[in-house]
């Protein structure tokens, strides 16, 4: 099969996106990847069978609506654009489209007049996504219009895939038959997170949060826990890989509470680079807030932790409490930094608990790998092309 791939994402930084290509192209199908370009410094690997355009500069990160929907609207058209004329050329049998945004499933329109069938897969559900991002309501105006266009994308697309199963049911009531949506969560590739062995060496305690600088990340909240303990635990440091619209503010507090020598902010770098500096850590920290989207998006970096044997304090919300259990990761109260304290002290002071941590959650991921996704995609794949042999 002819497959093409269009996400408003950096291509060597998504974990979902990698899966997919990865599995296609194991089975000898072409793929084209239509995505956001990273930088020389985020350049991966080369897959056979699998070709990346990258379009545009990085993602704008910033919190100016204005310059997020120009940076949207320029990859629309340019990636509406390539994909029309690329299937001039050759006829694409699958368009998967990832959202956010969702109207991302409208470059697909040539290839759709054409014959092709048309995946929407959302990784971050919009309307919610937006309050949460821009500090909304359910009942803006705004919020509704993408409600409104939730639905349209969905009934635009041949099958809608979705990032967990609470999304999912939430999907089915407002936008989507229940027979045209499937939940697949996002897992890590166990040939990226794997154990190779920690190279450090050091007497250091190192904390880590990979990943977006957001809001609703709650990175405020795991800093000032961490100065709650900074002088109860001397060696230890947090480190921070990522930017984002929030990156400004943490930076300043950081300096407002002194901890510029053990709080250190770094670029970000690739999935293959993070999964070795993971492991290197010796607690992985999940913050985020319990809001409307908070709540229920669940971190892919969670999976990654425990993916290389590091244990994870998290904080325990209604998405996290649905996968995971007390057995398997430290939870705290969201939004609570003393509860955090509390919760990483609990882990770092006692080795045993480390450890049970560690290998239960090893023990989870190995049960819930992208082979069960990959046997789900596949599927669906398979019932759009009219069971073409994959």
């Amino acid at each position: 099969m002819n497959v093409c791939m269009i996400a408003y994402t950096v291509y060597e930084m998504d974990s979902r996106l990698l899966c997919y290509t990865k599995a296609l192209a194991e089975l000898g199908h072409s793929v084209e990847v239509i995505a956001v370009n990273g930088g020389n410094s985020l350049a991966a690997p080369e897959i056979e069978r699998v070709c990346v355009y990258r379009l545009q500069n990085p993602k704008y990160t910033g919190k100016a609506r204005l310059l997020h929907l120009y940076r949207l609207l320029t990859f629309f058209c340019r990636a509406a654009w390539l994909v029309s004329c690329n299937e001039l050329v050759r006829h694409y049998d699958v368009i998967h489209v990832h959202s956010v945004p969702d109207l991302l499933v409208f470059c697909a329109l040539v290839p759709k007049m054409r014959g092709s069938k048309v995946i929407l897969d959302i990784h971050d559900i919009l309307p919610e996504f937006y309050v949460s991002k821009f500090n909304s309501n359910e009942k803006s105006l705004m919020c509704r219009f993408l409600l409104w266009v939730e639905r349209v994308c969905a009934k635009y697309a041949d099958y809608v895939i979705v990032a967990n199963d609470i999304w999912r049911a939430k999907l089915v009531s407002r936008s989507v038959p229940e027979d045209k949506c499937e939940a697949i969560l996002s897992v890590p590739d166990r040939s990226i997170f794997r154990q190779n062995g920690k190279t450090r060496s050091d007497e250091k305690i190192i904390l880590l949060y990979p990943g977006t600088l957001s809001w609703h990340q709650g990175l405020d909240i795991a800093i000032r826990g961490f100065a709650r303990i900074r002088h109860v635990v001397p060696a230890a440091e947090f480190h921070i890989y990522g930017t984002g619209p929030e990156q400004d503010g943490l930076r300043r507090l950081v300096d407002d509470l002194g901890l510029g020598d053990r709080v250190k902010f770094n670029a970000p770098r690739t999935l293959w680079e993070i999964a070795r500096i993971m492991e290197n850590a010796d607690l992985g920290i999940v913050p985020k807030r319990d809001d409307t989207f908070g709540s229920e998006a669940f971190s892919t970096k969670t999976l990654e932790f425990m993916a290389v044997g590091v244990p994870v304090v998290i904080a325990a919300t209604k998405i996290d409490r649905y996968y995971l259990d007390e057995s398997l990761v430290q939870f705290f109260t969201p939004g609570n930094e003393q509860s955090l304290a509390e919760a990483l002290l609990a882990v770092i002071q006692n080795v045993t608990l480390r450890k049970a941590l560690s290998e239960r959650a090893l023990q989870f991921v190995a049960r819930n790998d992208w082979e069960s996704n990959k046997d789900k995609y596949l599927n669906i794949m398979s019932r759009l092309v009219n069971n073409a042999a994959l």
